[in-house]
């Protein structure tokens, strides 16, 4: 009897359970498990519930015609997108002691899309396609061995997860800070890990509860970009059916070292100058840094050329380790790397690849 293939993934982002969702089509004998060091799944993606049940996104959010791979999983799982709202008065603010620019998004432009219910919405689709106790969550892998024909992972408590393959669904940066390989990784590649820049990582997102839709009674679309306050972008983000609503945006990177409070504080000050009163009440606000361990390397501040440094090299695409280990985080993706698009291309690949 031909043994079972074992294949550990490690990482349950959208790269790690879209790679799980594809090897168990093509590979259905397969043994799948995917390890994740944080409490829940979803990686990059964030999706939490407001005081009134509202989906919002503290992580990855929008996406588009140009992201193919993306929109044919969420087809297949049946799962709906909805345009992002941008009808009414979008608002500029270079200065803070000069009034907004008001301006309008032209109707031809092509629009960004939401999913129904949450960008959660595709990562909990996934998961349900998965067999019943395939994904371990709180599990951190810091160290691989290799035998002369299979690869062993170490987790920090000492968990031994035997494979044939093994698939690291995680920012690079995050693998090279965390993992520690065997002497028979080409120090090439280990060098290059380190210096692959992690979308998101640092950056501020923050979302707004709100009784009623405010803004848009007032002619407002939500959207506003400035250089002067906390807030350097807000965007429209009720639910579908309109019958929820919020707002999300990001806050400038100076904030980081205020408290949640004070952030607020500052971020509703601007929200009232620019929507009106009815801004200054909200039903509930959270925001949230992304420098997390499983997304930052270290604590101190990424320091790149340009954003998405080394993202889809060439070295990033290879198999090692006698063809057993593979990246296939979204960062390894050679089209629209780092985004969710990126993952779905980056799990697509390495399913090739098995």
């Amino acid at each position: 009897m031909e043994a079972i293939e074992k294949i550990l993934i490690i990482g349950a982002g959208l790269s790690g359970l879209t790679l799980a969702y594809l090897i168990r089509q093509t590979h259905s004998s397969a043994a799948i498990t995917v390890v994740e060091a944080s409490g829940r799944l979803g990686g990059r993606i964030h999706t939490i519930k407001g005081l009134q049940d509202t989906p919002m996104e503290l992580g990855a959010t929008w996406f588009s015609d140009q992201h193919p791979a993306l929109l044919q999983l969420s087809q297949q799982l049946d799962i709906d997108k909805f345009p992002q709202y941008d009808t009414g008065k979008s608002l500029f603010q270079t200065k803070s002691f000069e009034p907004a620019q008001a301006f309008e998004v032209p109707a031809t432009t092509t629009p960004s899309y939401r999913f129904k219910g949450g960008s959660e919405a595709i990562i909990t689709a996934l998961k349900n396609k998965l067999p019943e106790n395939s994904v371990q969550l709180n599990t951190s892998i810091i160290e691989i061995q290799k035998t002369s024909d299979k690869l062993i992972a170490i987790s920090d408590t000492g968990q031994r997860f035997e494979a044939d393959k093994i698939c690291i669904c995680l920012p690079p940066q995050v693998a090279a800070a965390h993992i520690k390989f065997p002497k028979e990784m080409p120090a090439s590649i280990l060098d290059l890990l380190s210096e692959v820049q992690t979308w998101m990582a640092g950056s501020m997102k923050v979302v707004i509860e709100y009784d009623q839709p405010f803004w848009r009674s007032r002619g407002f679309s939500g959207m506003l970009y400035s250089h002067a306050g906390i807030i350097t972008e807000m965007y429209d983000h009720c639910t579908a059916k309109a019958d929820k609503y919020a707002l999300t945006g990001f806050l400038n990177g100076g904030s980081k070292t205020y408290n949640t409070q004070t952030r607020k504080k500052y971020a509703l000050q601007q929200l009232t100058e620019l929507l009106g009163p009815a801004a200054a009440t909200p039903i509930s606000f959270q925001d949230k840094i992304w420098d997390q361990p499983e997304v930052m390397a270290t604590s101190g501040p990424q320091v790149f050329v340009e954003a998405h440094y080394n993202n889809g090299h060439p070295a990033l695409q290879n198999a090692y380790l006698d063809n057993r280990l593979l990246f296939a985080g979204s960062e390894t993706a050679t089209i629209h790397p780092g985004y969710m698009e990126g993952a779905v291309q980056a799990a697509i690949r390495a399913a090739k690849l098995l």
